[in-house]
């Protein structure tokens, strides 16, 4: 329990902002979860989970390496898995 009314106020505003966090990050766990069980990783689906990531990092809801990680892995898996996708010639 809070002793000051500053320190309600502080923990009233941290309840709002981690419920509006949480709901940001669920999503992009179920967006990432989405392009993970794809066979086929498109290009769109990729493109549109990096920026909901790059939105989450300029909120600060993640931290910015932690987006750019995400980034990375995204992009490797997306060309890992586009020369299987191409016929060999």
């Amino acid at each position: 329990m809070a002793n000051t009314k500053s320190a309600s106020k502080r923990a009233r505003q941290t309840a709002v902002r981690s419920r509006r966090n949480r709901s940001v990050l669920t999503r992009l766990r179920k967006m990432h979860k989405g392009v993970a069980a794809a066979e086929q990783k498109d290009a769109t689906s990729v493109s549109s989970l990096i920026s909901a990531v790059d939105k989450a990092a300029k909120r600060g809801i993640i931290h910015r390496n932690a987006a750019n990680r995400r980034k990375s892995r995204l992009n490797k898996s997306l060309s890992i898995a586009k020369p299987a996708a191409t016929p060999a010639t």
